[in-house]
């Protein structure tokens, strides 16, 4: 029911009563004036707020130079928009290549492809518990002939690709990217793109028993270790801030847990011996853009400024794209509601413009029907259109950091970035992120958060729209329908993988998987091993599970299947 609807249900008042209640909202005022994840905030903020003169040489100073709070190219937008990128994840490796197309038909400037929760799970599409999951919330790529559908007649060599796999099975994703461009004659080194490959915080996005720990930090690094050496282009990892801010935590949070998992590789990839001039200029982080634009706005111009110095201070980077805090944004999944759905359009356009004024280098925005189903293509493109309208008509990519400058946001940049420090040193005073993630002191943290965040809104602390305010019968249906995955497509790919399996060369396989455990016991690199396991049509499931038995987990993370291998 509507505000007005609400209170002409109640009989008992009479006209004039009903009138006087509904115009009390011509004077309402917010019922909060803290900022989204609860720092206070001032009624004005002035030049006595800041040392304006020390203030901009020491903490802000101009685009271009560090520490680059106000951004890491000196002529931002002007010199190169940001990569408008669309997650596509639908059906079969056909399906989603499909979509990929009419997408960058539509005037994408980057292709963006996410697997699916099997795939995530390195579970191989003919797995029992991957029956009706197969292509449902992604694209699954079970094996080199997955990968070659996925990237059929697409230049390799001038595209840039995006793949979003953050499990120890984004190893596999590399493998097999990687084997398709050499069989298709690329230059591995001349390659541009990214994967997402964070293993250690997937195990807080539901997907713990194919995430362990330590077995995520191995493989995770073997990924970031062969690209440096050897794809000098590629963008090896993608700490993923923004599924950790979807667990319920705060900006502050987001931050310094992101920036806490982020020192677990780059200690990691020092200890094997590299330096992060070296590896620096290929780090990159996914970021949360939320409802709240000036606290996320602030929240990216602390994080471009800590980093920066932590590269430098903590780790001894001299070279100034090692410093560089690169991020792509993921417009705010968990802020969008099923309730008056169209609402999302503008919740989606409001945080894309927050991504936008903070500096993105990668942009996607959420389709306005994530909460009910996988983007339609005609909710898909409006997501698209809005990164456009926001390119093209509004005029924010005129000026660096438009905002600089700005008493408020100097402030609550210099704020926000007290508060990460703050939850860092809480971090710091259980033994550092690693020791946080295996005592499962994160764990609790982040479950404290989820359920606090849930109480603001019930009890009315936190408004939302259609939610808990001006709330409305439930729709009937979706304006631009629904997307469905046909249950023909799982199944289809479920026989394909089988087929394939029925008829590859089984001695040249198991000459590369007995490579691949041999290099996993030595503590090498396995990406090599595994790419060559590919070529020899290995699967997903295969390569992971082998990995996983030699660091001594069961070789199927569901503890189904046991490993077809007998490596006596």
């Amino acid at each position: 029911m509507s505000q007005i609807e609400e209170i002409k249900a109640d009989d008992a008042r009479t006209e004039e009563e009903d009138w006087e209640e509904y115009l009390k909202g011509y004077y309402e005022k917010p019922n909060s004036f803290k900022t989204w994840s609860g720092l206070d905030t001032n009624e004005i903020y002035t030049p006595g707020d800041l040392d304006r003169e020390k203030h901009y040489k020491e903490k802000v100073n101009d685009a271009g130079q560090y520490p680059y709070t106000r951004g890491i190219h000196a002529n931002m937008f002007r010199g190169r928009l940001w990569t408008k990128r669309e997650v596509v994840g639908i059906g079969s490796p056909a399906d989603t290549h499909a979509r990929l197309k009419y997408l960058a038909e539509q005037g994408g400037t980057g292709l963006n492809t996410i697997a699916d929760v099997t795939y995530e799970m390195g579970l191989d599409a003919d797995h029992p518990w991957a029956l009706n999951e197969v292509g449902l919330t992604g694209v699954n790529i079970t094996n080199i002939k997955d990968m070659e559908t996925l990237t059929k007649d697409i230049p390799l060599d001038k595209v840039s690709w995006s793949l979003i796999t953050a499990a120890p099975s984004a190893t596999a994703t590399m493998a097999q990217y990687i084997a398709v461009a050499q069989g298709a004659g690329y230059d591995i080194a001349k390659l541009r793109g990214s994967v997402q490959n964070d293993p250690i915080h997937f195990g807080y996005c539901g997907f713990k028993p194919a995430s362990p720990l330590d077995l995520a930090l191995k493989l995770g690094c073997d990924v970031m270790e062969y690209c440096t050496l050897n794809m000098p282009k590629w963008y090896y990892t993608t700490v993923n801030m923004y599924d950790l801010r979807e667990q319920g935590i705060t900006a502050i949070q987001e931050v310094a847990y992101g920036f806490g998992i982020a020192m677990c590789y780059v200690d990691e990839l020092v200890r094997r011996g590299l330096h992060v001039d070296q590896f620096g200029p290929r780090f990159s982080f996914y970021v949360a853009c939320h409802i709240d634009i000036f606290e996320e706005i602030a929240k990216i111009r602390a994080a471009r400024r800590m980093w920066a110095k932590f590269m430098k201070e903590k780790y001894g980077a001299t070279k100034a794209n090692a410093m560089h805090f690169r991020f792509a944004v993921h417009t705010s999944g968990c802020s969008l509601v099923p309730q008056q759905p169209l609402n999302n359009l503008i919740r989606v356009g409001y945080q894309a413009l927050s991504a936008v004024l903070g500096g993105v280098q990668s942009l996607h925005c959420c389709s306005y029907d994530e909460p009910i189903c996988l983007p339609t293509e005609s909710s898909h493109l409006q997501a698209l259109r809005t990164q456009q309208i926001l390119a093209y008509e509004t005029g924010v990519t005129n000026v660096a950091d438009p905002l600089g400058g700005s008493y408020f946001v100097e402030s609550l940049t210099d704020k926000i970035e007290e508060k990460i420090e703050e939850a860092m040193a809480e971090i710091d005073s259980v033994g550092g992120m690693y020791e946080a993630i295996r005592t499962e002191w994160l764990d609790r943290k982040l479950e404290d958060e989820a359920l606090l965040r849930q109480k603001e809104i019930e009890n009315g602390e936190k408004l939302i729209v259609g939610v808990n305010i001006f709330k409305s019968p439930m729709e009937e249906k979706t304006p631009l329908g629904v997307q469905r995955v046909a249950a023909e497509s799982g199944q289809q790919q479920i026989n394909d993988v089988k087929e394939q399996k029925r008829l590859r060369n089984w001695d040249k396989l198991m000459v590369t998987m007995r490579k691949l455990r041999d290099d996993a016991v030595a503590g090498k690199n396995t990406l090599p091993a595994m790419i060559e396991a590919t070529k020899a049509n290995a699967t997903t499931g295969e390569m992971i599970g082998t990995v996983r038995e030699v660091h001594g987990y069961h070789y199927d993370p569901m503890e189904v299947i046991d490993s077809p291998f007998d490596f006596s």
